[in-house]
């Protein structure tokens, strides 16, 4: 640390009786008190250097919130009388801003006091790093004075200027981690003043905007609250104000860590990769807890959804303090940047995935209408989109199944939660596109999870629910474990069982499920066309959904081929048709399916030949039953 000695003459105060004094043959003539502490001096030397004390022109005074303290005094005083004193990064804001407080000008006195200490200054302390930041971390106990003389102006300056230099020394410990050897030392400063040097330093366009991500994370970590779910856990320091008593009130450290964080979003870089998103998200979580500004919230929002694929599901995992809300999590935060994210989307929009059983738009799962659903959040950017900025980066197709994936995991672990309302759930489930679920794997867990957590749901409830589930993208274990799901209605074990039966049809036959329903004997086929109208009792339907279950587990049919199998298969499928016809909105595409099959002559595919039986209309079985007997007997003969 560099240092300047002024003056020549030795040390010649003393004390004496709490009275500080100068040595001399000469009587003293002036008294000052000074924060409590009274010097005896002389009005010669004093008088000709200091402005201040000419203006009192009295024999006694006193100085009351002397910057510097009595320290400071003295120094300037010995100055005048020249005695050596010793000027360094430490001390130079106090002894310059008592010399100012003094009026120890070059009006008064050429080669005055405050010239001496800012040509030192320039020359020496602003040239170095550990004197600049010194001098700059010091200005804090006199900011109001400082900023009046430009000595925070100038230093500031003066480290963005050493920041940005190649020529700078390194320090000796340099920093081992991703932040930049600056970040650290400037984050020991206050949040004005850091604030003020990142606008300096990004003001030169020298320094990547990676390398102010990485500053703006150092900073956060050395000052941001730790934020969980149970609360908040605020750090004994404070980038505020380092003379704080432990006692300080917590509304208070509240309202400073707030200004903090408002600080830090309103210096994220513009670049895209410049910060995490899992730190944009933990700043989230802070604005959330800290009850941040509506601005900084929603320039979080955004930013996170630029990025929503790099996060992980406890980065989205924000805990919820509202008074409103009893959910465990913020859920409107994360619809909020699903919002943004499908505006994004709306920009260059990624191709649609490839059905998974045929190309044909006709799908009979809930996840669909009319070939495609569409969320609420799609639909707001066909309206508004347009007049949204589009500057954030194309989705990918990977990225989009990354956030399927992502917005799966989420709600998986939300519907755990007995407070989650089936609105706010499904509104989340259904702002993820199409595209971005391959497979809805993710999704029947959401499903099975949310029904497990919510055992009081209403038949319709589980209904509504259940239709965010596309049948045809399950998986054979996701097929297996729904089928003997008891918490799902019975038209989603039906839709389970067609599709995997028809891709397993498909499979059998080379892919050609039209030759496998070839096959059939033209009897089945001949009962798969006609009407029936018996039914069984309540314990028989009950038993016949077991069957239906475990065929779907992989259980051997046994002799459903039989003429026996047949008829309990034709009552098995009018209990059926009665349970499912509670449901108005699929009986028009199961009617539709039949009247396409019977046209087709259910030799199209597996997947037509098992909706028309499903949709066997009432009639006269009795008469088909007596046409078969002849087989069964044959059959039974041989």
């Amino acid at each position: 640390m560099k240092f300047m000695k002024l003056g020549t003459r030795p040390d010649t105060f003393f004390t004496a009786d709490s009275v500080r004094s100068v040595c001399t043959e000469v009587a003293t003539d002036l008294q000052i008190l000074v924060d409590n502490c009274l010097y005896h001096l002389h009005k010669f030397p004093l008088l000709s250097k200091c402005m201040l004390l000419q203006a009192l022109c009295a024999d006694a005074g006193e100085l009351p919130g002397f910057p510097g303290g009595a320290e400071a005094f003295e120094a300037c005083a010995k100055f005048c009388y020249g005695i050596t004193i010793t000027v360094s990064a430490r001390n130079l804001v106090a002894l310059r801003c008592a010399a100012a407080h003094l009026g120890m000008s070059e009006a008064a006195d050429r080669g005055n006091l405050a010239a001496k200490l800012d040509a030192f200054l320039a020359s020496c302390l602003l040239r170095r790093w550990k004197d600049a930041l010194g001098v700059l971390h010091s200005t804090r106990h006199y900011a109001p004075l400082c900023e009046d003389l430009g000595l925070t102006s100038r230093c500031v300056d003066a480290v963005a200027a050493l920041i940005v230099s190649p020529d700078t020394a390194l320090p000796a410990k340099s920093s081992t981690s991703a932040s930049p050897w600056w970040a650290h030392d400037i984050a020991e400063l206050g949040v004005d003043l850091f604030w003020r040097i990142m606008v300096a330093v990004k003001a030169t366009g020298a320094v990547h905007e990676k390398t102010v991500g990485d500053a703006l994370k150092a900073y956060a970590r050395r000052w941001l609250p730790n934020v969980a779910k149970d609360g908040l856990s605020l750090s004994a320091d404070q980038p505020f104000d380092h003379d704080a008593g432990s006692g300080a009130d917590v509304k208070q450290v509240t309202t400073r860590h707030r200004l903090l964080l408002e600080k830090i979003v309103s210096l994220v870089p513009a670049e895209r990769d410049a910060v995490s998103c899992g730190f944009l998200l933990k700043l989230l979580k802070a604005a959330n807890i800290l009850s941040a500004s509506a601005a900084s919230k929603a320039e979080l929002v955004r930013r996170v959804a630029w990025q929503l694929e790099e996060a992980s599901v406890a980065d989205l995992l924000v805990p919820s303090l509202s008074c409103v809300s009893e959910t465990l999590y913020d859920v409107d935060a994360v619809s909020a940047i699903l919002d943004e994210f499908a505006l994004r989307c709306a920009a260059v929009p990624p191709a649609p995935p490839a059905l998974a059983l045929s190309g044909s738009p006709d799908d009979d799962s809930p996840a669909y209408s009319c070939g495609h659903r569409r969320s609420r959040s799609a639909e707001s950017v066909s309206f508004d989109g347009t007049r949204r900025s589009l500057s954030a980066a194309p989705v990918s197709q990977g990225a989009l199944v990354q956030v399927g994936k992502l917005v799966d995991g989420f709600l998986i672990e939300v519907a755990k939660d007995p407070n989650m309302p089936l609105d706010k759930l499904l509104a989340i489930a259904e702002a993820v596109p199409d595209s971005a679920r391959p497979e809805h794997d993710g999704m029947y867990k959401v499903v099975d999870t949310y029904l497990k957590a919510h055992p009081e749901m209403s038949k319709s409830a589980r209904k509504r629910l259940c239709r965010v589930l596309n049948c045809r993208k399950l998986s054979k274990k996701a097929c297996t474990h729904a089928a003997q799901n008891e918490l799902l209605p019975l038209r989603v074990v039906v839709q389970v069982l067609f599709f995997e039966h028809a891709r397993a049809a498909a499979l059998a036959s080379g892919g050609h499920a039209a030759v496998a329903a070839a096959d059939l004997p033209s009897n089945i086929r001949a009962l798969l066309s006609n009407k029936s109208g018996s039914s069984e009792d309540e314990e028989a339907d009950r038993v016949d959904e077991q069957r239906l279950r475990a065929l779907a587990a992989g259980a051997s049919p046994g002799d459903d081929w039989s003429v026996e199998g047949l008829r309990r298969a034709a009552s098995k499928i009018a209990t059926l048709r009665m349970k499912l016809a509670e449901d108005e909105d699929y009986e028009d595409r199961d009617a539709a399916a039949a009247e396409f099959a019977r046209k087709a002559g259910l030799a199209r595919s597996a997947s037509l030949r098992f909706r028309a039986f499903c949709v066997i209309p009432a009639g006269k079985p009795k008469r088909m039953l007596s046409k078969l007997w002849p087989l069964g007997r044959s059959g039974v003969s041989h």
